[in-house]
C-alpha cells in the first residue's frame, strides 16, 4: 500500500479542481449526469448540479388553464355582484330574512374594503363567524354571556350550568379525574381556556371562547333566543367565579337592594319562562334579601302579567301560575313548584 504524503494530497487536490475544457461542468468541465433532483444535473467529478436547460415539467392534467382561471374569478364578480357572494363566502346562505338579506347586499363593499386580521391556529382556538347587525349595517355584538374567573383555587363542586327551556340543562362540573369534567390549569387563564374548550366540544346550545380570566358564550344557532339562555353559576364554598348574562353579573351574594332583585327577575324572566337554575337563583337572591315569596310573585306579575310560565325541574312540561295559591302547578307531576 503506497504511503500518503502532504505533497501527493496537494496533487490530487489540484487534479479535481482542475478544469478540463470540452466538458459539461461549467465549474471543472467534468462529465454530466442526472442528479436526484427533478430537473438537474450533476457533476460526476466535483457533485456541482445545475439546472438542466432542456428539463419540461410532465403534464400532469391537474393543472387549471389561464382560461379556466379567468372563468373562476368572472363568476365570482358575478355572484358578488349578485349579493348572494358574501353570504355564500360567510357560510350562511340560508336563513335569512329579507332584511337581512338587503343589509348583507349593502355590506358588500364594507366586507372587502375593511377586512383585515389573520387567525393563528397554533395560539388561538377557532372562533365561529356569527354575524348581526342593525339597519344601519352596524355590527352588533353576538356574546349573549360569561363566566368570570377570579381565583384559580377551587374547593370542589363547582358547576356551570347552560339551560335552555325545552332542551334541558347542561352540566360542567370542575373535576380532574373526570374526562369530561373541566380542569384547573396552571394559571387562571389556562384554567378559562379548558373551561371553554371542554363546553365548546359538548355543549349543543353555546359557542364557547377563552378572553384571560373569562369564558364568553355565542349562541349555537340562531333559532336560540338570547333572552331564552340560562347561564348559572353553583359555586360552593370560596367565591371562584360569577355568571353574567346580557351585561348583568348574577350573583346572589352581590345583590344589595330590592331595586337589584327587580331587575335581575326582569333579565331572566324576560323570555316569560322561569327555568329550574333562574328558579335557584332568584330563591338565593331572596334569601339574601330577605324578600318574601309574595313580594316574588306580585313582582313576576307586575312586570309580566300572569302569563309567565315555570319550568317543572321533574318532567320539563311548563306549568301556569296560579296566583291565589302564589304558586305554579304541574298537572303531569301533581305537585306545586
Amino acid at each position: 500500500m503506497a504511503k500518503w504524503s502532504p505533497r501527493e494530497g496537494r496533487r490530487q487536490a489540484k487534479d479535481n479542481l482542475g478544469f478540463t475544457e470540452g466538458g459539461d461542468c461549467a465549474r471543472c468541465g467534468g462529465d454530466k449526469s442526472p442528479s436526484t433532483i427533478a430537473g438537474f444535473l450533476v457533476c460526476q467529478k466535483c457533485s456541482y448540479e445545475w439546472r438542466d436547460p432542456d428539463y419540461s415539467t410532465p403534464d400532469s392534467g391537474q393543472m387549471d388553464s389561464i382560461r379556466s382561471q379567468s372563468e373562476k374569478v368572472a363568476e365570482f364578480k358575478r355572484e358578488m355582484e349578485s349579493g348572494t357572494g358574501l353570504a355564500r363566502v360567510l357560510g350562511i346562505e340560508s336563513d335569512l330574512s329579507d332584511a337581512q338579506s338587503a343589509g348583507m347586499n349593502r355590506l358588500q363593499s364594507k366586507w372587502f374594503e375593511g377586512m383585515q386580521g389573520h387567525h393563528n391556529p397554533a395560539e388561538e382556538e377557532r372562533k365561529p363567524l356569527l354575524i348581526s347587525f342593525d339597519d344601519d349595517d352596524n355590527l352588533l355584538e353576538t356574546q349573549v354571556g360569561a363566566v368570570h374567573l377570579s381565583d384559580n383555587t377551587f374547593d370542589g363542586g363547582e358547576e356551570i350550568r347552560i339551560e335552555y327551556p325545552g332542551y334541558g340543562t347542561e352540566f360542567y362540573v370542575y373535576n380532574e379525574d373526570d374526562s369530561l369534567g373541566w380542569r384547573r390549569g396552571k394559571t387562571l387563564e389556562d384554567t378559562a381556556r379548558n373551561i371553554a374548550s371542554i363546553i365548546n366540544r359538548r355543549s349543543k346550545l353555546v359557542h364557547a371562547r377563552h378572553e384571560e380570566y373569562s369564558v364568553c358564550f355565542e349562541l349555537r344557532s340562531s333559532s336560540l333566543k338570547a333572552d331564552s339562555l340560562v347561564i348559572f353559576v353553583d359555586d360552593p364554598g370560596g367565591k371562584n367565579m360569577v355568571a353574567e348574562k346580557l351585561g348583568v353579573v348574577l350573583d346572589p351574594d352581590e345583590v344589595q337592594m330590592y331595586e337589584d332583585y327587580h331587575e335581575v327577575v326582569r333579565l331572566v324572566v324576560a323570555d316569560g319562562i322561569i327555568t329550574p337554575s333562574e328558579d335557584q337563583l332568584l330563591w338565593a337572591m331572596r334569601q339574601n334579601l330577605g324578600i318574601t315569596d309574595t313580594d316574588h310573585i306580585r313582582m313576576v306579575l307586575d312586570i309580566f302579567g300572569d302569563e309567565v310560565t315555570k319550568e317543572c325541574p321533574d318532567c320539563g312540561s311548563l306549568t301556569p301560575l296560579y296566583q291565589q295559591q302564589e304558586a305554579w302547578w304541574c298537572e303531569q307531576c301533581q305537585h306545586w313548584l
